[in-house]
């Protein structure tokens, strides 16, 4: 079941950035919100960069203060355009995550923003599988999205928004161990960090070499 709000939030990209500014208080603003993927993370600005289901681009920008080399992938042309328009420095292709059209070992890091909660658990499967691909060997996958409250108090707001906003795919990833799934293709996670009282999770993880 979806609503018209989540209607309005693809129709309407002032909607979008409001949702998206509101949800992101309660991890400190959405400035902090698009950084969380740095803590930690070694910047070789000559790493080439996926932007895994860019949307609009609201990652990408961040991306492009670090790396000469960053491209946006999303399967919606009004999320392209939107992407050329915001952030013009990187490249973009309108594709399928399920079926990247990239060569093999094509690059060393690849991040995916509050995206996965909208696949299912066959195509979030195939995604994986798919990043795997492209990644070069040790190239390093990052995930950042929602995750089963640790907080009780967490679980009202978390809730709210999910049925406000999205479809039943965002409560099956709540359900997800994408720990298990990750190790299971291929990849070793090397952090979990939870934030907004568990709500959130950035997941950090690296393709095997062949012989780990």
């Amino acid at each position: 079941m979806t609503t018209i709000l989540r209607d309005w939030s693809y129709r309407y990209q002032w909607f979008y950035d409001t949702v998206s500014a509101l949800a992101a208080l309660s991890v400190g603003g959405e400035k902090r919100f698009r950084r969380l993927f740095l803590k930690d993370l070694p910047i070789h600005p000559e790493a080439k960069v996926l932007d895994l289901c860019c949307g609009a681009g609201q990652a990408t920008q961040e991306l492009v203060k670090h790396f000469t080399s960053v491209t946006g992938l999303d399967a919606s042309p009004i999320a392209i355009k939107r992407a050329k328009q915001n952030v013009p420095q990187a490249e973009y292709v309108e594709a399928f995550a399920e079926k990247m059209p990239f060569s093999d070992r094509t690059f060393d890091l690849v991040i995916t923003n509050t995206a996965m909660h909208e696949m299912d658990s066959e195509q979030l499967q195939q995604i994986i599988q798919e990043v795997h691909r492209v990644l070069t060997p040790e190239g390093q996958f990052i995930i950042i999205d929602f995750h089963r409250p640790t907080n009780p108090l967490f679980w009202l707001p978390i809730a709210t928004f999910l049925w406000l906003f999205e479809t039943e795919t965002a409560w099956q990833l709540l359900k997800t161990d994408l720990h298990q799934l990750l190790n299971k293709s291929g990849f070793k996670v090397d952090s979990c960090q939870l934030y907004a009282g568990g709500s959130l999770q950035v997941l950090r993880s690296r393709k095997l070499k062949i012989g780990d």
